[in-house]
């Protein structure tokens, strides 16, 4: 009885993701399908731009951003089924399945936002490979094929790896060696190399590539923001790394700023100030619980032991070495200066406790 339950539920699940469906709205309104029509967020003259991953926190900023500037936006979920999502999401689509490109087809779009990528802790490897590298190369030849002009891409520092031999500031030009270091996010590096590829291959698409420090502030959900939203967080004795912060607002306008100004490339994105990670922690507001941090394999386990309140094994190594990214390429070439504090970015966390 139980596996039956638990088999109609995989069947309407998977029913639910064949068709690019716009969610039910908290008006009670009907979802439309692909066919109907969907006219976006915002009524600008610019034109339509896709926005993936539309139910985060930062693609809700930047989706502000963009209807502020007078652009349409469609936004695109692809991560999961929910119940709900926010009114930011148009369409819940398989980048995989066929009817994606019915959202192509429907909308006229000159520029595609990539701000989706499935985590580690989100998702099987399999599911997380095929959503991550498989789908955003459908995405980008779907975008090749209905001309559209602009291609940005949301990357992670993560790429580079961490490591002790990590020279104190790493640029565009350093190897993406997270490959080696931590198998477990060997896809990001992957969807990067794609987004290199035809950052060379479709010179028409005008790829930009970002790779932003740790993104925190309101709303937003990963791992590090996690941690600092917490009343205690872990700390490995004998390490403070230097670490970077970035303000989900100015993340935002960095998006905005690189993606109407035509400067494809790869760039990192990043405060020129930086700080511990204990002293984060405490600027928080969040009580400091030091672990063993030698043999490695105790320190692992022992993080594992924490449950809810510990990081994911594979990023422990981003709290022994630090990886301080040189963000001064984007800060020239798109004139950007961060306007949140740090001071004011580990408030907002205070605040909450």
């Amino acid at each position: 009885m139980a596996e039956r339950t638990r088999q109609e539920t995989r069947r309407q699940t998977a029913a639910r993701r064949k068709t690019p469906a716009r969610r039910d709205r908290a008006d009670g309104r009907k979802a439309a399908t692909a066919t109907d029509d969907v006219q976006g967020i915002g009524h600008g003259h610019r034109g339509k731009v896709m926005v993936t991953g539309a139910a985060g926190a930062l693609a809700q900023h930047v989706i502000a951003e963009l209807i502020e500037h007078d652009y349409d936006v469609v936004g695109v979920e692809f991560r999961g089924v929910q119940h709900e999502y926010p009114d930011t999401v148009d369409y819940v689509v398989d980048f995989n399945q066929r009817p994606f490109e019915d959202v192509f087809r429907e909308h006229d779009f000159v520029g595609v936002v990539h701000l989706g990528r499935i985590r580690f802790t989100q998702s099987t490897r399999g599911r997380r490979y095929s959503a991550n590298v498989v789908g955003t190369s459908r995405l980008l030849g779907l975008a090749k094929k209905y001309g559209v002009t602009k291609v940005l891409a949301l990357s992670t520092y993560h790429v580079y790896g961490a490591d002790a031999r990590n020279p104190s500031l790493i640029d565009e030009e350093h190897p993406m060696r997270a490959a080696n270091l931590m198998p477990e996010i060997v896809d990001a590096v992957e969807l990067e190399n794609l987004f290199n590829i035809h950052l060379y291959k479709d010179p028409e698409l005008n790829i930009v590539i970002l790779r932003p420090c740790n993104i925190a502030g309101p709303g937003i959900n990963n791992e590090i923001s996690r941690m600092l939203g917490q009343s205690v967080a872990p700390c490995l004795v004998g390490f403070s790394p230097l670490m970077q912060f970035i303000h989900v607002a100015d993340m935002s306008r960095a998006v905005l700023m690189a993606f109407e100004q035509n400067h494809p490339g790869v760039y990192n994105v990043a405060p020129n100030d930086y700080v511990t990670y204990q002293d984060a922690l405490q600027m928080a507001g969040c009580r400091r619980l030091f672990l063993p941090s030698v043999p490695p394999r105790l320190a692992r386990r022992a993080v594992r032991a924490l449950g809810r309140l510990a990081p994911p094994a594979y990023l422990i190594d981003f709290f022994k070495y630090s990886v301080i990214i040189d963000g001064s390429l984007f800060a020239r070439t798109f004139d950007f200066a961060p306007e949140h504090s740090l001071s004011e970015l580990f408030a907002h966390y205070r605040a909450k406790k």
